[in-house]
């Protein structure tokens, strides 16, 4: 079963909760997602669909190949990329959101991955691994021009 083979997985994921425990009843109960405080474990920058799926494409491209969960919600048209809390200040431009200590985010059990309003592009594998905010920052910059979408990405 997918939830045996990710069970790695979701426990990291429930470790963002507050109560991981009813986290993972919720998912074992068919919860769509359940709300999952940013700031913790991992922070999500969020950006429009189009750019956000292009950043995702540089990513996996790159070499050294780097990695981490990325979220689609499918309603909203946003990908969210999961980078280390904290992780990055100064995110600017066209639609790029930042959601950190004190945000909420919807996430939907780490061993679906479609179907829903909340999907995973790459779910998490359990190990923790996060994107880089300074690689993510790079990609969002190239696509940005591929894309002419005006991504004033800067650092304070």
């Amino acid at each position: 079963m997918q939830r045996a083979m990710g069970e790695q997985a979701v426990e990291w994921l429930a470790a963002a909760a507050t109560d991981p425990r009813s986290c993972q009843r919720q998912w074992d109960q068919g919860a769509d997602a359940v709300l999952l405080e940013a700031g913790r474990l991992w922070d999500v920058l969020s950006v429009p669909e189009r750019l956000g799926l292009s950043t995702l494409d540089l990513l996996r491209r790159m070499r050294p190949r780097v990695s981490g969960p990325v979220l689609m919600n499918c309603g909203a048209r946003r990908v969210g990329f999961f980078i280390p809390p904290a992780g990055a200040t100064g995110w600017a431009g066209a639609g790029v959101r930042l959601a950190g200590r004190g945000s909420w985010v919807a996430v939907p059990p780490p061993y679906h991955c479609g179907g829903w309003r909340m999907e995973w592009v790459l779910p998490p594998d359990g190990t923790g691994a996060l994107y880089d905010p300074d690689v993510v920052r790079l990609a969002l910059r190239e696509a940005g021009r591929t894309l002419a979408v005006p991504v004033g990405v800067s650092r304070s």
